[in-house]
């Protein structure tokens, strides 16, 4: 399997400013942008699609709830029908800015509770599976859960996501906080060394749980991200590819 490091980015909108995208771009090769529901906004989009075209990286949708008071990190109830709709919404949004630059969206990647609501609800991972298959799309999602078996049943490539930068409950399941706090960057690489060669991760109560780990992620708005950044990609630049699946 291929093996990539994925960022989530163009999270600021109006005046206010979350990540240093630009800077975490040379230590990734993809990036997810937001797409103005959970954050974002039409410039910061279309900038986002320019830094990323320039770095050369892949860049994809990051699509989530309509919530930006609670930054897409809280659940809310939709129907597939809903679901489906709304991201493609998004996905049409930022690809009008891809359109513009002359470049090709690479994956569709769901954002924090909407990303965990997929990996609970059947028909809300269908629908990002609609989603997929109308735009011919691979997606990053996640290991035995209901992402992985609908993709799978339904034939949408996917590459299953690892934290680097996030704590495990004792499910294997990320813990999806609404403020993500700093990480030791001296431990990441060892913490990524594991999942890869392993497939463990250790949960916040000491547990060792199963996990895999297609694609590493890391988050912009977690403080001292490039420093996280420049961490997993030291330990990986060796082994890494420019194709999600």
């Amino acid at each position: 399997m291929p093996l990539t490091i994925n960022c989530d980015m163009g999270e600021s909108f109006g005046l206010y400013s979350f990540g240093d995208d630009s800077a975490c771009m040379p230590f990734v090769t993809h990036a997810n942008i937001a797409c103005g529901f959970h954050a974002s906004d039409p410039k910061t989009m279309w900038q986002t699609v320019k830094q990323a075209a320039e770095a050369g990286i892949g860049i994809g949708a990051h699509p989530g709830l309509p919530d930006r008071e609670g930054f897409g990190r809280r659940v809310m109830k939709m129907s597939r029908e809903d679901v489906a709709a709304m991201v493609h919404y998004q996905c049409g949004a930022l690809n009008a800015f891809l359109m513009a630059e002359g470049v090709k969206m690479s994956h569709i990647k769901p954002h924090g509770a909407l990303f965990g609501m997929a990996q609970n609800e059947t028909h809300v991972a269908e629908a990002i599976a609609d989603v997929a298959v109308s735009m011919e799309l691979p997606v990053i999602g996640y290991s035995n859960c209901e992402m992985s078996r609908v993709f799978t049943d339904r034939g949408v490539p996917f590459a299953c996501e690892f934290y680097a930068d996030l704590d495990y409950d004792d499910e294997g399941r990320q813990i999806i906080s609404m403020a993500h706090e700093a990480v030791d960057k001296t431990l990441v690489a060892d913490k990524v060394e594991k999942a890869l060669k392993r497939g463990k991760a250790t949960s916040v109560n000491g547990v060792e749980v199963d996990v895999v780990a297609d694609t590493i992620c890391v988050h912009s708005d977690t403080p001292g991200a490039l420093d996280v950044a420049k961490a997993v990609h030291a330990a990986l630049k060796d082994r890494l590819s420019s194709s999600l699946v």
